[in-house]
């Protein structure tokens, strides 16, 4: 009974955290500008005090450390959310399939193209548990990282001046262009945050075979 009742109030727990991650997916893209600004001042109230020990012409370093925790976050919350041997399994099973069903086309085999497509039906629903299972960690994920990327994406528009030197480039303002309407300080967010993604996966043994 207790069993139970910790299973219910589980489930319950997942699905609020779960609602929260989407609405604030969903927030950003409908909040606009201003609503952003808000939730970056907001998220500042804890962020600043942490810049300011560091300094401000250290910039590039708090994103370092911003990627660090996102990476490290997301990562155990993919470990722990994500069945990876069913994802192996299914994955191995479509590249199979995928294989026998273009030698059945490839052949003009009727009776053996048939029984595939019998078969595409029953693989459709480990497919779509592992859909589910990929977009869980990713409300998980935005609770922490998007607040913490707004409260960035506003403090840089606030200040203005923080500096990184790039290897072939330079030394240039963070709030410049790299690409299209991406800046230098977006650019280094992302790098770090993969390159430290791989290293925290390697070591967590997530994904691996």
């Amino acid at each position: 009974m207790v069993a139970l009742e910790n299973e219910k109030l589980k489930q319950l727990l997942e699905r609020f955290v779960i609602a929260v991650g989407v609405s604030l997916m969903l927030g950003i893209m409908l909040v606009g500008q201003e609503g952003r600004q808000i939730i970056g001042s907001v998220v500042g109230i804890i962020m600043n005090p942490i810049i300011m020990l560091i300094g401000e012409s250290n910039f590039h370093v708090m994103l370092f450390i911003m990627a660090s925790i996102t990476a490290l976050y997301a990562s155990l919350i993919q470990k722990y959310t994500i069945d990876w041997e069913l994802m192996r399994n299914t994955q191995e099973r479509m590249k199979a399939f995928q294989k026998e069903y273009r030698e059945a086309q490839l052949s003009q085999n009727n009776y053996m193209i048939s029984k595939l497509d019998e078969q595409r039906k029953e693989m459709m629903s480990d497919q779509m548990e592992m859909s589910k299972q990929q977009f869980k960690p990713m409300a998980y994920i935005s609770i922490i990282s998007l607040p913490l990327f707004m409260w960035a994406y506003y403090y840089i528009s606030q200040h203005g001046n923080a500096v990184l030197t790039f290897p072939f480039m330079g030394e240039t303002l963070l709030t410049n262009t790299i690409i299209g309407p991406i800046q230098y300080w977006i650019f280094w967010y992302f790098i770090t945050s993969l390159a430290i993604s791989q290293v925290v996966r390697k070591a967590l043994d997530i994904g691996g075979a």
